[in-house]
């Protein structure tokens, strides 16, 4: 079963934008309460869709250069690459039907 992975700015490139598969990637913080709840959702759209698509978690307290590389002002903010180009972006917590509609077309 697949879950969310855990990305940094030493392993960004690799795992984002050099993935064969689209990435969603998760700018969160520990202290931001609509993350955690967004967080078991996107758990659950990467065991579901394993192959498809990644998840992955990238914490903007611990890499600030990220956040402000890809301007993230307001978390939670999920962006959406494939081939190393950012595709979509997904701004604010919201219920699991509505964020696998914004993948439609990606997964």
């Amino acid at each position: 079963m697949s879950e969310a992975i855990i990305v940094d700015e030493n392993s960004f490139d690799t795992a984002v934008l050099k993935s064969e598969v689209p990435v969603l990637v998760d700018f969160w913080a520990e202290w931001c309460g609509p993350c955690r709840a967004v967080a078991p959702i996107l758990d659950q759209i990467a065991a579901e869709n394993e192959g498809k698509i990644i998840i992955a978690k990238l914490n903007v307290d611990e890499n600030p250069n990220l956040a402000a590389q890809y301007r993230i002002t307001s978390i939670p903010a999920m962006k959406v690459f494939k081939n190393g180009e950012e595709i979509r972006e997904i701004i604010g917590a919201m219920p699991k039907p509505m964020i696998v509609e914004h993948l439609n077309g990606i997964i």
